[in-house]
């Protein structure tokens, strides 16, 4: 099992009610078919060694990411916060936003995406789809250009909704895939690991009301990220 509290997997803040930390790429984010290590499981062992507890450890699983996709998650360590902060998803006031390394120049520069998407769960593939269209959920993004760099862009993406694989979807669709994606965007996409990082994350504490945010910078000794690391953006997260 991949070790919660290590240089790879490291533990941005924890208290009573929750921690934070960064899930690395390739990671499932919980138990699935495959039945491979994964970030909720790894959190629960953590807190069952670190606190001797006995029997069953609750963790709560808040939201998602990718497997291929690294960055930052929070989990609740009681029912109460795990609540609360689903509470804060419902209603937009959790935010958060992610660094993907996209094909091509966008134009306009920065834009909001708004399109309906379903899931096939036979091939675990999302699509476009029209409106009205039976299972289709909204999804909603807002992008904006951070850099330019040999026909590749860094772009601060803002999702609005948690679609399962809705940037890579809705970016594909937009003729910009996330590099490295091979799934949505095939060839054009290049190849390498998948340029999306789930960099920022901001809430409201679900017992102190404190507005908490946390941030975390992607592989930025590794291509295409590499391109970019004097980015403005990358320097802001580099200095938190």
């Amino acid at each position: 099992m991949t070790e919660l509290g290590t240089e790879a997997f490291p533990i941005l803040f924890e208290d009573n009610h929750l921690i934070v930390v960064v899930k690395p790429q390739n990671l499932a984010s919980c138990p699935d078919e495959s039945g491979d290590d994964n970030a909720l499981d790894s959190v629960k062992a953590y807190l069952k060694k670190t606190y001797d507890k006995k029997g069953n450890v609750y963790t709560g699983l808040v939201h998602r990411l990718d497997r291929p996709t690294g960055g930052v998650m929070v989990f609740a360590k009681t029912s109460k916060a795990a609540g609360r902060l689903s509470e804060q998803m419902r209603t937009g006031d959790f935010d958060k936003r992610y660094l993907a390394v996209l094909v091509g120049t966008l134009s306009p520069e920065e834009g909001k995406m708004e399109n309906y998407l379903k899931k096939n769960t036979v091939n675990n593939m999302v699509y476009l789809c029209p409106q009205g269209t039976d299972g289709a959920k909204f999804a909603s993004l807002e992008y904006r250009t951070e850099g330019v760099q040999k026909d590749l862009t860094l772009a601060e993406i803002k999702l609005h909704t948690g679609r399962s694989h809705q940037i890579r979807v809705q970016m594909a669709g937009f003729n910009h895939p996330v590099y490295g994606d091979m799934r949505y965007g095939g060839e054009k996409a290049k190849k390498g690991k998948l340029a999306l990082y789930a960099y920022s994350l901001s809430f409201t504490h679900p017992v102190t009301r404190e507005r908490m945010r946390f941030v975390a910078e992607p592989p930025v000794d590794e291509a295409p990220w590499s391109l970019f690391d004097d980015s403005a953006v990358i320097r802001r997260v580099h200095g938190q």
